[in-house]
């Protein structure tokens, strides 16, 4: 019944129709406009992120570059191949081959000096003068007595001959032949004694010209003209000292001593190098004249002598120099000027100009050194390394290479301290 009243119901076209079930409702565009904002929101806020960081990345960028020091100009030299030497330095001092105190051997008035002061003289050279005028009447007292007593000889020479006929025909005794033999022989010693009076009385003429024994520089005049001086005279009357050659002593250490005898057996002259005070400029240049016999126990050294010839009279008796005796040579050494060297508290070290411009600090061990060259290792040569400008520099900075003069050459030639405590430079 019930389905029917159903069907009835339904065909019925006044009864009312049930409502039929209810539908899911569509999206709502609201919520779709939501998500389209946050993701809009999130894209504006990674676009402003990436803004703030690459924008400060950009700044410590630029705040660490200025930190970085700016390129810096340099002068530059190149690591060179050659030979330098090996020297032993010492303290030494000039002294004169010759010096001679010029004295008077008679005495008498100084009637004239001859030279000046400073001057350069020559052997035989005239130098003062002595009155004369009494050793020369000396010399005639003595020629008169000459000629008296070979008169008498002469007399005696003919008595003897007479006395040797007589006594050939015995007109007169033996004893009268033999005194008069004995007569001669007196008066024979009797005249030599005269010529050697003659000859000192004109030796004594001689002494009064006073002429230099050799040749050198006279110092300052110590005598006046018209003073008497006497052969007894402490104070001499002038002072020559020879100025070429000269020579230098010095003292070096006893350790040294086998090497230079070495090279001295082999006849090799030794070259010795003439410093002044500063170590700066070269003086004068000579060879190893000999050593001491001996060595001084109280500092451990031994004496040298070094002969210079000294033609443009660099050096001068008495002066303070500094030797420098080479004692043998290193061959095709590694040379780099001694002021590009810099050290620290790990050993020496250069700076050493890189393919990119940039230093890089090069560890190096120093080996012979003349001041100026110092032979190293630890580096090639050819290899380009920094001149100046070390205070400022540091290891990876950029440097600019300066536009120099070309580079003295620092190989091919030989290339330093006190009596007692000369060091070789090996």
């Amino acid at each position: 019944m019930p389905s029917q009243m159903t069907e009835s119901a339904v065909d019925d076209p006044n009864h009312p129709k049930t409502a039929p079930p209810p539908q899911p409702a569509p999206p709502s565009k609201t919520k779709s406009h939501r998500w389209l904002w946050v993701a809009g929101l999130c894209i504006i806020t990674a676009v402003v992120g990436w803004f703030f960081i690459s924008h400060r990345t950009a700044q410590e960028s630029n705040q660490k570059r200025s930190t970085l020091p700016p390129a810096l100009v340099v002068g530059t030299v190149t690591a060179q191949k050659g030979d330098v030497g090996v020297y032993v330095n010492a303290l030494g001092a000039v002294t004169p081959v010759y010096t001679v105190q010029v004295k008077s051997r008679v005495d008498g008035q100084l009637v004239s000096v001859n030279y000046v002061e400073g001057q350069m003289v020559m052997a035989g050279d005239s130098l003062v003068e002595i009155d004369p005028r009494p050793y020369q009447a000396q010399l005639t007292q003595a020629e008169g007595q000459l000629m008296r007593d070979q008169a008498l000889l002469e007399n005696a020479h003919v008595d003897l001959e007479r006395y040797q006929i007589a006594y050939s025909k015995n007109a007169i005794p033996k004893q009268q032949l033999d005194t008069q033999v004995a007569t001669v022989h007196q008066y024979e010693g009797t005249v030599k004694f005269d010529q050697g009076q003659v000859d000192n009385a004109r030796l004594q003429i001689t002494y009064s010209h006073i002429t230099a024994p050799i040749a050198g520089r006279v110092g300052l005049r110590l005598v006046d003209p018209g003073n008497i001086v006497h052969a007894t005279d402490a104070n001499p009357l002038a002072v020559i000292t020879q100025l070429q050659p000269i020579t230098v002593l010095f003292s070096v250490a006893e350790d040294y001593l086998p090497e230079i005898r070495q090279q001295l057996t082999a006849n090799q002259k030794l070259s010795v190098e003439a410093f002044d005070r500063a170590q700066q400029k070269k003086v004068a240049t000579g060879t190893l004249l000999t050593m001491d016999n001996q060595i001084d126990a109280t500092t451990g050294t031994v004496r040298l002598k070094a002969l210079f010839t000294n033609e443009d009279s660099s050096l001068f008796p008495s002066q303070f120099v500094n030797a420098r005796l080479l004692v043998s040579t290193e061959r095709g050494a590694t040379l780099v000027p001694t002021a590009a060297i810099q050290r620290s508290a790990q050993g020496a070290f250069v700076y050493v100009i890189q393919t990119n411009q940039a230093v890089a600090i090069r560890n190096l061990t120093v080996g012979t050194t003349d001041g100026n060259v110092t032979a190293v290792k630890g580096l090639q040569p050819g290899e380009i390394i920094v001149a100046d400008n070390f205070n400022r520099l540091q290891d990876g900075m950029k440097v600019t290479i300066r536009n120099t003069a070309p580079e003295p050459q620092l190989g091919g030639k030989p290339a330093k301290s006190a009596i007692g405590d000369a060091v070789s430079t090996k």
